[in-house]
């Protein structure tokens, strides 16, 4: 049944399985040479999740996103539409993430790429290019456990239902995730309740 009226939900995301940060810098010259700098960090420093990227999870067409991966490819686009255009998602800009429902904290890394405060590490990894040139790629994790919470706002839509929301956050969850390297990396478990 199409949604009708505005809903309110307080949502949870529960991780699954790590979660890598690769922040672009705003341009494709500009390098980050310090790790930390990959993080996404609030003025609390606490490390965060950009709440368009969430809301890219959930509406993206031309980037991979919940819709794009989980839905027909003849109508995620109209659906992906629908949703930038009746979800909100709030706090804004910023999502904390938590750790036993306080804020992460992140300080700085030792010499051995590791955050004490946090338990953020710096992973090195070697990513093939076209012809098998070597990337190599240095990147924060975020360790399990992890979650996010916040609150979806859903304004009325002809194309959309509750359940499908829900599903595309749970699907999506379950096979994308959330920051580089998803679908291997950032997934999470998916649940909501009426606020």
């Amino acid at each position: 049944m199409a949604i009708t009226q505005t809903l309110l939900r307080q949502a949870t995301l529960t991780g699954v399985a790590p979660v890598l940060f690769d922040r672009y810098p705003g341009s494709n010259k500009t390098v980050l040479t310090d790790p930390a700098q990959k993080l996404y960090l609030n003025a609390n420093r606490e490390v965060c999740l950009p709440t368009l990227n969430l809301m890219s999870f959930l509406t993206a067409q031309n980037t991979e996103s919940a819709p794009k991966l989980c839905l027909d490819k003849r109508i995620y686009k109209g659906i992906c539409s629908a949703l930038l255009a009746s979800v909100t998602i709030t706090p804004s800009p910023y999502l904390p993430f938590l750790r036993e429902k306080k804020p992460i904290q992140f300080g700085a890394f030792d010499a051995n790429g590791v955050d004490a405060i946090s338990g953020i590490e710096v992973w090195h990894h070697v990513a093939k290019l076209e012809k098998g040139i070597p990337n190599p790629k240095e990147r924060p994790a975020l360790a399990l456990p992890w979650s996010l919470h916040f609150t979806l706002r859903i304004d009325p839509h002809p194309e959309l239902t509750e359940s499908m929301i829900f599903n595309l956050f749970t699907d999506g969850g379950a096979r994308l995730g959330i920051g580089t390297f998803r679908k291997l990396f950032g997934k999470f478990s998916f649940d909501w309740a009426e606020v």
